[in-house]
């Protein structure tokens, strides 16, 4: 019986030190962002992207950039930042659908 009440002891210490990190990792702890600063950020980047392909894109036409596979790798980095971008946001519309058909 005592082999169980000192397993059932470490198990409680265990729990107690996960339910901290999970605290910690949740939002609770210092220097964690929370969802809606991660999509800005992640938003900036794109646009950010998508301004410097544009950027390149206009130096290449106009003479100044000579290096054709350098602007043809930032645009494809902005393409594909825009279409992550919208399928975040199908995704996110598509569980708002859903949620708001749920019956109450």
């Amino acid at each position: 019986m005592t082999s169980i009440g000192s397993m059932g002891n470490s198990i409680g210490s265990l729990h107690q030190e996960v339910l901290k990190r999970a605290e910690q990792n949740l939002g609770k702890g210092a220097g964690v962002s929370d969802f809606s600063d991660r999509i800005g950020d992640a938003l900036d980047q794109v646009a950010s992207e998508q301004s410097k392909s544009a950027d390149l894109t206009k130096a290449y036409e106009m003479g100044t950039e000579h290096d054709l596979s350098k602007v043809m790798v930032q645009q494809q980095v902005s393409s594909l930042g825009f279409q992550m971008t919208l399928n975040v946001r199908n995704k996110v519309l598509s569980a708002y659908k859903d949620i708001m058909n749920m019956p109450v």
